[in-house]
């Protein structure tokens, strides 16, 4: 196998698939990095057409399942027998928790790419100004519209659907047809823009294909089975293995290489520069060097960030790149399940078709000007949830067989409806990830330790979010309105990001406004660990977004010989 190259991407998620796709687009010969097993977009989504009573306990989380994955199944909604093998094994893959951190991985080519909830919103320019203005983290060295372009960009490409309303807080994207509210959604939505002059619910705006194709393996229409973190065998919502990664194939200049974990990133003091990657083969545990002229870091966030800080030299005592110390803090999340739930009492011959996998969406309508700004909190949320016609199964007791189990699945219960906040993390210098070395893997390298927590802002804005929830539903005439909270510690959101921030100022940050590390050039780094503040809304658009202009930045400054 070759060891130069034009380019390394380190991570086949999201951010890397688009990366790898970009660079072989752009004539570079990359060779791709993913440190889990080899993913077949269609071939090895060995579960994606069977029904739940063809798993052994009628695909729930078993106790097997929780001895080896203890973690990633504790939150309760990752890991039936459907999915579990796209989840990491927890005793071969541990880490450790000063305070309870949930770390959701799936380690395989296409990452969480394969697993996440494909909610594709922008940040927006309040995002980008709200470091700045309040104090929190350090300000943003881009704005919105340097990003802009650049989703636009990621939109036609991907597909995303929803409906645009022209708000500043919710800005506009290049979006395919809407998904349908129901029914009893359409009541609330109505409630709602009557009620309020600055709040809104849509449905979400979700990474499907709802008309036409797009580009990658026969990607079509969404056929609403609603079965995505199974691998979806129509490419219809938005994945490496579906879209970006048979894009680079295509090209002839992409290598992909699984099983390879790095462990290293090799820097040169006399060039300045880093040089290359140091590997373990997870099958051989062989180690191996790979050179290239520029390097892409798209591991997800924790692996990035611990790749970083296991890259010791004499410059770098700390870590590569590390000259601010910021390196492993700002973890940020999006603080969620809390709000409300109801009935709505009517609508009793109406029903639905598919499952939709989509919800609705009630974009941010606090602190973004006037009396919508709060003394109690800073930054904001928005609402993710829906409708739905109570399960069946809870009227099937002992005593409920025969013509009453009959009845029971043949009529549909209450329609029900629940809003659950999904709130901003401040970027806290307290909460962060460090190397234990004391405790190894299984290829000897060190674990992560979390140390972090939401803090009294995510506090306070919870209580606001549980109240406007109750509130809404009750001013639209929903019955037995009920206060929702789950528990909740960082992590659970699968949003973990900001431990190796973007900032104007080498002394606070590490990275860029081209995702650049400040004093090591040929070194990008565009997952989530680049993000200065967290924002409100799922981030993955953004990650993508960063990643394209970080590319086009990059080809073009090696071209000009200044990498």
């Amino acid at each position: 196998m070759e060891s130069n190259y034009d380019a390394i991407v380190i991570g086949t998620g999201i951010s890397g698939g688009w990366a790898a796709k970009e660079l072989c687009e752009k004539g570079l010969k990359t060779l791709v990095l993913e440190r889990g097993r080899m993913i077949k977009h269609i071939e090895d989504y060995k579960t994606a057409n069977k029904e739940d009573w063809e798993f052994p306990a009628g695909d729930v989380i078993t106790q097997e399942i929780q001895n080896r994955q203890p973690k990633q199944s504790r939150t309760g909604y990752v890991n039936t027998e459907s999915t579990k093998d796209f989840f990491v094994d927890d005793i071969e893959h541990p880490y450790n928790e000063e305070k309870k951190f949930d770390w959701i991985r799936g380690y395989h080519v296409g990452g969480r790419s394969l697993l996440w909830a494909r909610q594709s919103y922008r940040l927006t320019s309040y995002d980008f100004m709200a470091n700045k203005n309040d104090g929190y983290g350090v300000d943003w060295p881009i704005r919105y519209k340097d990003l802009a372009p650049w989703y636009d960009y990621v939109e036609n490409y991907i597909g995303v659907s929803g409906e645009n309303l022209n708000l500043n807080q919710f800005p506009d994207q290049k979006l395919l047809k809407p998904m349908e509210l129901n029914c009893v959604e359409k009541v609330l939505q109505k409630s709602i823009s009557k009620k309020y002059s600055n709040r809104h619910m849509t449905i979400g705006r979700v990474a499907h294909i709802t008309e036409g194709t797009k580009p990658g393996l026969g990607r079509s229409n969404c056929q609403f089975r609603n079965r995505c973190r199974r691998g979806c065998p129509y490419g219809a919502y938005f994945s490496s293995n579906s879209s970006t990664l048979p894009a680079a194939a295509a090209t002839g200049n992409m290598t992909l290489r699984p099983n390879s974990i790095v462990y290293e990133i090799i820097y040169d003091e006399q060039k300045k520069k880093a040089t290359g990657v140091k590997i373990i083969d997870s099958e051989s545990n062989l180690t191996y060097e790979f050179k290239s002229k520029i390097i892409f870091m798209c591991a997800s966030t924790v692996p990035t960030t611990s790749i970083l800080m296991q890259s010791k030299s004499n410059r770098f005592t700390n870590g590569l790149g590390n000259d601010s110390g910021e390196l492993g803090h700002n973890v940020m999340d999006h603080h969620f399940q809390i709000g409300a739930d109801a009935n709505y009492e009517g609508f009793e011959d109406k029903y639905y078709t598919g499952r939709r996998p989509n919800g609705i969406y009630i974009p941010r309508f606090q602190n973004i000007g006037g009396k919508t700004n709060s003394k109690d909190f800073l930054r904001g949320y928005g609402y993710q949830g829906g409708a739905s016609r109570t399960d069946w199964t809870k009227y099937v007791k002992e005593a409920s067989y025969g013509e009453k189990l009959k009845q029971a699945i043949i009529k549909p219960g209450k329609w029900t409806m629940g809003l659950n906040g999904f709130g901003e993390v401040l970027p806290y210098h307290e909460n962060k990830m460090y190397l234990n070395y004391d405790n190894t893997d299984k290829w000897g390298l060190p674990t992560v330790t979390f140390d972090a927590k939401i803090r009294e802002n995510e506090l306070n804005m919870r209580k606001d979010m549980q109240l406007k929830a109750m509130e809404m539903l009750d001013n639209a005439g929903f019955k037995n309105v009920k206060p929702m909270e789950s528990s909740y510690a960082l992590g659970l959101g699968i949003h973990e990001m900001g431990t190796a921030r973007m900032g104007r100022d080498p002394k606070t940050s590490v990275l860029n406004g081209f995702n650049q590390i400040h004093s090591v050039k040929n070194v990008f780094i565009t997952d989530g660990s680049s993000m200065t503040s967290s924002g409100n809304v799922n981030p993955s658009l953004t990650y993508m977004a960063l990643t394209a202009r970080a590319v086009d930045y990059a080809v073009k400054e090696l071209k000009n010989n200044k990498l």
